[in-house]
């Protein structure tokens, strides 16, 4: 274990940022290229246009709930193995992966039944009842789906873990695979095969299939974790701390779910009250475009989230091994990326709204579909930059093992914001009062974040000098 982790004690803050950052973003941006590129496909065939983008967006919380499991699994075990490693327990690493692989496997399979059995309910649930032309195209979407969340949640789950075991280019890699097939194979049964939303779906569970064969392959196979057929027996000690470890990557993904029900659901019924999208022939545009946007956020915070969940074998290691100097530099370090990537991302969409629409089949739909699009590319973007760092805030708390306290800011964000705003602000802006909900909630959870920070500075780091970076 020293020959292979000492390192993480050794080696200069900033390249081990970049050898663990690099393809954790790299995977994370990959896996959520998965849907839109989707989406993108989607949207530029002519017989599903706004209304196959509807359905996407009507089915693409449901995915997010299968991540949610697979994340606080994934994630809680990558900082329970870490911190393991750091404090010279071994076994207690390989209990944890193999208490990983069981909760994963099994959860995938339950989730599977319980979105075939419930889908009308569950479409209806968030939006799908627009109009019938979106209801039918999400029930076959989700339909296909459905039946390769077993593979997604495993291979989301088993994603981290690799990377804790000093592998972030194999996780990368198996990543990298599977949305290869995706990208290759939706265009052949969109296009070729005229296999419409089905086409779509079944490229994207192959990918999936891809991604989970590889990573069970590694694990077969851990250069520090060695597993035994004891380590797949369920530890509720150990297990019940990687839930905890995880719990903030959950409810980060599951009350983004809660967040999206709210803001489909407004958008359905305020867009009714429009004079323009209260008709039948445009009421999922507005479903469709916030969408849209969101999938464009996704990315954004996907490359957030990977360089932040990058820094979670570094932090925790260090932690553990109590080299908190080296966790100070590396928050420093991460903190200034993220607000870095922020500054990008806000460019791009402040300036470039129309080009980004575009993309998404723009130009076969109505002028009040680029209209309202760039609008809410604009608004609902314009504090791109607090998201980010709030988002690292987050993560690095949980590779701390500060995870009550990850887990309340993320609720607090995701939920008491995120769906509160959503819900009250249409009430006085009706359908903009949903894309105020975004900049107005990332705004008063930086302010919290802030707070956070300078507790952590006052308590934890304040005997810690600044290690070279």
């Amino acid at each position: 274990m020293e020959q292979n982790q000492g390192f993480m004690e050794s080696e200069h803050i900033g390249r081990l940022m970049r050898r663990y950052a690099i393809p954790c973003t790299i995977s994370l941006l990959v896996a959520a290229l998965y849907n839109i590129v989707d989406q993108l496909f989607i949207a530029n065939t002519p017989e599903l246009g706004s209304y196959g983008n509807a359905a996407n967006t009507v089915v693409f919380p449901l995915t997010v709930v299968a991540l949610a499991i697979a994340v606080m699994i994934g994630d809680g075990c990558c900082s329970f193995v870490s911190m393991a490693l750091g404090g010279r327990r071994i076994d207690d690493a390989a209990k944890s992966v193999g208490n990983a692989i069981t909760a994963s496997a099994v959860s995938g399979v339950l989730l599977m039944a319980a979105y075939l059995l419930l889908s009308d309910a569950l479409l209806s649930m968030f939006g799908g009842s627009v109009n019938a032309e979106t209801f039918a195209y999400a029930k076959e979407y989700l339909f296909w789906i459905a039946l390769g969340i077993p593979f997604y949640v495993f291979g989301q789950a088993m994603n981290p873990i690799v990377r804790a075991d000093g592998s972030p280019r194999f996780a990368m890699i198996a990543t990298v695979s599977g949305a290869v097939v995706n990208l290759i194979l939706d265009p052949v049964f969109l296009y070729a095969c005229h296999w419409g939303m089905t086409g779509a779906a079944v490229a994207t569970v192959l990918g999936q299939i891809l991604t989970a064969g590889l990573e069970l392959g590694y694990l077969c196979r851990m250069k520090v974790v060695k597993l035994s057929k004891d380590s797949f027996r369920i530890s509720f000690r150990i297990f019940g701390r990687v839930l905890t470890l995880g719990l903030t990557s959950f409810l980060a993904q599951i009350s983004l779910v809660a967040a999206m029900a709210a803001i489909n659901n407004m958008l359905r019924v305020y867009g009714a009250r429009d004079p323009l999208f209260g008709l039948e022939a445009y009421a999922q545009i507005p479903m469709a475009v916030v969408g849209i946007v969101m999938k464009v956020f996704q990315i954004v915070i996907s490359i957030s989230i990977g360089m932040a969940a990058g820094c979670i074998p570094i932090a925790g290691y260090n932690a553990g091994a109590g080299r908190l100097d080296r966790v100070k530099t590396l928050l420093r370090l991460l903190l200034l990326s993220e607000a870095v990537l922020g500054l990008l991302a806000l460019f791009v969409v402040e300036v470039f709204p129309k080009a980004l629409i575009g993309m998404f089949g723009a130009a076969n739909e109505s002028a009040a579909y680029t209209v309202f699009a760039v609008k809410a590319f604009r608004v609902y973007l314009c504090m791109t930059v607090l998201a980010c760092v709030n988002k690292a805030t987050f993560i690095f708390l949980q590779a701390m093992g500060k995870a009550l306290l990850s887990a309340m800011l993320s609720v607090v964000r995701e939920v008491v914001f995120g769906v509160g705003f959503a819900l009250l602000l249409p009430l006085f802006f009706e359908l903009d009062g949903v894309l105020y909900s975004m900049p107005v909630s990332d705004v008063l959870t930086f302010l919290l974040s802030c707070g956070v920070l300078l507790y952590l500075h006052r308590t934890v780091f304040r005997s810690s000098r600044i290690a070279p970076v």
